[in-house]
């Protein structure tokens, strides 16, 4: 077989054990999973009901242009139904914007301790990964542009940054758009924009208007609840939009997706109550961390990085165990943190309780290994 080299060169994505095979591995009667990010509380009840009363016909293709949930997106947002652009999850948005402007000869530049599929699909297209180590959690702006040079086609930024729920600010985000030379697309990662609470989080909608190489890409997996169904977009000027097009499949989100997506973005109620509830989350973690000495970044997502003494994978397994499955930090870079999704107070507590345990049960090192 005649395989692509960067092929070859990577792994598959590889996704957490699911809840029935971790029950079956360990004997276990209760899962709780707080390893991916998801929404605790589910999905808005008028969801369920509209997936319970679904009348669409399996047999005809959906609509390639998602019309009536771009509509509800573009008043949603306040952009022009054109600035918009539908994928079958971030995930495929990405592959999209990497398609079409990464290859051979071209380089991109990202964070180290980011979401792995900036790096995955840019390998995948044969660009050069330029990545800049982290600053305490957060991007090093200044170092990202000192990487950029004539070769660079994408520039990836995640606020906030999943997995260190680190943000960034509006003055700096605006002084780096700035200096980013206009013939490089600047992505802009969103994917927990709904969780952030920070005063000077930059609220982004109308920045495609100013800056014209800027893309900038949500989700319905988080907040909203929707990640079995996977509909993601970004936001961008018409001229970007319509270059990115010819790489999406044509009917790549599905109808039912389509029309739980519009359901979803209605009630705002529901998405409130999540945002409230996740900040009583952080703070069960912030004052456990605090009492315990355990370092952690403040989070502006819907989850938290906690730092340990020990072996990342030490504590995933011990956790796992006994019910509780969280993310190791070594697949990000980070082998001695642990990400940890924010749930329920009971989820949160029982998680809580667990790492106590493991905390009381297994000697810590002296040395710090942050």
């Amino acid at each position: 077989m005649k395989w692509n080299e960067a092929v070859l060169s990577l792994k598959s994505y590889q996704p957490g054990k699911s809840t029935d095979e971790v029950k079956k591995l360990y004997g276990l009667e209760k899962i709780t999973k707080l390893a991916s990010n998801e929404n605790p509380f589910g999905c808005s009840e008028k969801v369920r009901e509209a997936v319970r009363n679904s009348t669409h016909s399996f047999a005809i293709y959906p609509d390639g242009y998602a019309t009536m949930l771009r509509e509800a997106v573009a008043n949603h947002t306040g952009v022009k139904p054109t600035q918009l652009i539908f994928g079958n999850g971030s995930d495929e948005n990405i592959q999209i914007i990497s398609r079409s402007l990464l290859g051979s000869g071209k380089n991109t530049v990202m964070a180290t301790g980011t979401f792995s599929q900036y790096r995955h699909n840019a390998t995948l297209e044969g660009a050069e990964v330029r990545e800049v180590p982290h600053l305490d959690g957060a991007h090093d702006l200044e170092g990202m542009l000192k990487e950029i040079d004539e070769k660079t086609a994408v520039v990836w930024l995640c606020t906030p940054n999943n997995p260190t729920g680190k943000y960034i600010s509006e003055k700096d985000l605006v002084s780096f758009i700035e200096r980013v030379p206009e013939d490089v697309l600047i992505v802009l990662d969103e994917a927990y924009c709904e969780y952030a609470t920070a005063e000077d989080y930059p609220r982004t909608n109308q920045w495609i208007n100013t800056f014209k190489n800027l893309i900038i890409l949500r989700t319905f997996s988080k907040i909203y609840g929707l990640a079995s169904f996977r509909v993601g977009y970004g936001l961008a000027d018409e001229d970007i939009i319509q270059k990115l097009d010819p790489s999406r499949e044509p009917f790549n989100v599905n109808t039912l997706a389509q029309n739980i997506a519009i359901v979803a973005l209605e009630d705002q109620a529901f998405i409130e109550k999540c945002k409230d509830e996740n900040q009583k989350g952080l703070k069960q973690y912030y004052e456990f961390c605090d009492k315990e000495n355990l370092a952690y970044y403040p989070s502006q997502g819907n989850f938290i990085f906690i730092h340990f003494k020990q072996d990342a994978d030490m504590v995933f397994q011990y956790l796992l165990e006994r019910g509780y499955i969280a993310r190791s930090g070594k697949a990000f870079g980070f082998p001695n943190s642990l990400r940890v999704t924010i749930g329920s107070t009971d989820e949160n507590e029982g998680m809580i309780n667990t790492i106590k345990t493991f905390l009381n049960e297994v000697e810590a090192p002296s040395n710090s290994l942050l």
